[in-house]
């Protein structure tokens, strides 16, 4: 399957020896970023992307098997900066953004052999099982996605990647802690993601405020999976406020739940669930352990936790960001803790600020130039 409509996108059919589109012969550094994940990890490393290949002497490569995510990517690029690579697999069906998307793994190891770059990037730590093969010497760099306080972003595949860029000092901190990294293996960034942001947009028609109900992809940890239908359902009885009902684009199995009820959008998985769409114009936040509640707080405002299986959770690191907002322990609390939420924000401004800082690192540099000197840096050292 050919992607079509694409006046930038080359197949691995015309990938030469070096793992690229071919290119006049000239000495120049070659880094390759992966997009095999679905479409949510590419706004994280497309602004360093950008910001490398308008390097003189950089050839950036985007390494991509779904035709929609390539696309994806080259809405961001009208300057045609980025050589897309499609890195097709037999037989494989029409893709989309975040279904029937193609498995990372099948699709890197039949393309392996053609990817000779000075770095790879990515934003999944599943592609480093690369880096156990006694043949393969490319350096990968992980480029961590996502600022939140769940052990699913401390995994044993950190301990492969030869640099890992991440967002804040809590990251580093915690890499280094759990021994997944040396310090000189860590460099803090920034949050490149906040660079794509488009000013926020009304999301009802009415002046009524709006909650964010965010829930976690996977349990345990999740709300969606047994809570879901009866959040809902008290969200109709709570006719003075408008909800978005956005889980995680990842969230899948657990209840179908829908709703007719006018202040009510319930959204499975578009382009405005992983754009800041609804981060950036909701009131209030109700979420459990998405990391999206940080992406919220880049403009702090009430945020509303969801306690309902009464886990022991004070003191704990995975629930560190609890601690920026009410928790409640019942769905019938949650138009009582929204009637308050304005009142109480005040207190917990202060540590939601503090918090953001360890989390997102406040550089007035863009994280875009610190990612993209970082991983020049690394290039660099390692060719002297």
């Amino acid at each position: 399957m050919a992607c079509t409509g694409s006046s930038n996108l080359y197949s691995c059919a015309h990938m030469d020896s070096e793992g690229a589109p071919p290119l006049p012969r000239r000495a120049m550094i070659r880094i390759a970023f992966l997009a095999l994940a679905e479409a949510h990890q590419h706004l994280h490393w497309i602004p360093a992307a950008l910001r490398l290949a308008a390097e003189p002497g950089v050839r950036v490569d985007v390494l991509g098997a779904s035709c929609a995510g390539l696309k994806l990517v080259e809405r961001f690029d009208p300057e045609r900066r980025l050589r897309l690579v499609r890195l097709a697999l037999p037989g494989r069906r029409p893709d989309g953004l975040f279904e029937h998307h193609p498995r990372r793994l099948s699709v890197l190891l039949h393309h392996l052999r053609l990817m000779r770059y000075d770095a790879i990037v990515t934003t999944e730590t599943s592609s480093s099982v690369v880096k156990r093969l006694p043949w393969f010497r490319v350096p990968l760099i992980h480029l961590k996605h996502g600022a939140g306080d769940s052990e699913v972003g401390y995994n044993d595949k950190h301990r492969h990647f030869d640099l890992t860029l991440v967002n804040g000092l809590k990251d580093k901190q915690r890499l280094i802690a759990k021994g997944l990294a040396r310090a000189d293996q860590v460099a803090v960034v920034g949050y490149a993601k906040f660079e794509l942001v488009a000013p926020p947009q009304p999301l009802f028609d009415d002046a009524k405020p709006v909650a964010l109900y965010n829930a976690h992809a996977k349990p345990p940890g999740s709300t969606w999976f047994d809570h879901a239908p009866a959040l809902v359902a008290e969200m109709e009885r709570i006719k003075d406020w408008n909800f978005i009902v956005a889980p995680h684009v990842k969230l899948t199995g657990g209840p179908v739940v829908t709703s007719d009820a006018p202040n009510i959008r319930v959204d499975r998985g578009s382009i405005a669930s992983i754009d800041m769409s609804y981060t950036q114009g909701a009131d209030v936040y109700i979420g459990d352990a998405s990391s999206q509640v940080y992406e919220f707080l880049r403009r702090p405002r009430p945020c509303i936790f969801l306690n309902l299986d009464k886990v022991e959770w004070r003191g704990m690191e995975r629930f560190t960001h609890w601690s920026l907002g009410q928790v409640i322990e019942e769905v019938s609390e949650l138009g009582p803790a929204l009637a308050r939420a304005a009142a109480l924000q005040p207190g917990f401004e202060p540590i939601q600020r503090e918090a953001l800082a360890m989390s997102i690192d406040p550089s007035p540099i863009p994280a875009s130039e610190r990612q993209a000197e970082a991983i020049l840096d690394f290039v660099t050292a390692r060719s002297r």
